[in-house]
């Protein structure tokens, strides 16, 4: 879990500067959703910008600091603050280290050696406020995997959380996604026997995770989950076939007939009835003609990865967008 140290906060309570630091990328976005929420609470009108270090020059950065025509109070957010050009370290730092008023300065840097030296720097600096995001130890997995589940308003059972940590790995967003997944089909309660039974294994985990996020309109997450799963050898057409696996499926939902039981209504589609409650939160972002064009889309991707294109990382990610494409046409 994200660490802080307190200092200084800004005008109405808020921190002023915030650096959030370090490897663990969920644990930041969070930090950095936390900082930015606890400033909408607080004006509702507040403007956000959020920009990559490395496409900031000076006028930029004046721009993204400076007061608004359009609110009264603004939030920046300065994200990979390692790529930050050197010649802006001095603004950066100046910016950091004095009171602008209505301004919330939230920085992000990934705790590695490239741009330790101003990392090094803000971290010394009075109003600032540091969170803390290390990469967490094996030992500390079945804690997050806990705090998550209760947080979703889970129960886990003995066992059940190093059981999901063995399966789907240490990657803090697959375990997310995947708590998520469980939460969200079995009413709650996740045991061992569920684990199994749902992901059967690493790569299908990383696959269906894949698959579940962009049919129910998750795309940043889905890529990201696809990055994971090319990063750490799973199969190609794993992704494919459960891109199409879930297409199908929800193909088989809206053509169902109405009126059926539970258990009737779930042989029909070809699922577990435990199942079909994932499955109607996602069928509700498609219709027949957005799926017959994302099914188009995958046939694709599936030949590319099977030899007709030579990147089968980059045939993926097309696929992803094209699905996610055709179910925001509805």
């Amino acid at each position: 879990m994200p660490s802080s140290t307190t200092s200084r906060a800004g005008s109405g309570g808020l921190a002023r500067t915030v650096l959030v630091t370090g490897p663990e990328g969920l644990l930041a976005d969070r930090a950095v959703t936390d900082v930015l929420t606890k400033a909408r609470n607080a004006a509702p009108e507040i403007e956000v910008t959020e920009v990559e270090a490395g496409r900031l020059d000076g006028g930029r950065l004046a721009e993204i600091s400076g007061a608004s025509l359009f609110s009264s109070t603004r939030a920046a957010v300065i994200r990979n603050l390692a790529d930050l050009p050197a010649d802006l370290n001095d603004q950066v730092l100046e910016l950091a280290g004095v009171e602008v008023e209505d301004l919330v300065l939230v920085l992000v840097h990934g705790g590695g050696m490239k741009g330790k030296g101003l990392l090094d720097k803000l971290r010394k600096l009075k109003p600032v406020t540091v969170v803390d995001c290390p990469q967490l130890k094996a030992w500390e997995l079945p804690k997050f995997v806990s705090a998550e589940v209760k947080q979703a308003g889970g129960t886990l059972e003995p066992e059940a959380g190093q059981f999901l940590i063995d399966a789907v790995g240490h990657d803090l967003r697959a375990l997310a996604a995947a708590i998520r997944q469980l939460i969200a089909d079995t009413e709650g309660r996740i045991g061992v026997d569920t684990i199994r039974r749902y992901f059967g294994g690493r790569a299908e985990v990383t696959s269906f995770a894949v698959a579940d996020a962009v049919l129910a309109g998750r795309t940043g997450e889905a890529m990201e989950q696809l990055r994971w799963a090319t990063s750490t050898g799973v199969a190609p057409v794993l992704v494919t076939s459960a891109l199409a696996s879930g297409l199908r499926g929800l193909g088989k939902l809206i053509s169902a007939p109405g009126g059926l039981r539970e258990g009737d209504l779930a042989r029909e589609v070809g699922v577990p009835p435990w199942k079909l409650k994932s499955m109607r939160a996602q069928v509700r972002g498609w219709d027949a003609g957005g799926l017959a064009t994302a099914l188009r889309a995958v046939a694709s991707a599936d030949a590319a990865v099977k030899g007709a294109e030579g990147d089968a990382e980059y045939a993926l990610e097309r696929a992803v967008l094209a699905v996610s494409e055709a179910r925001s046409r509805r």
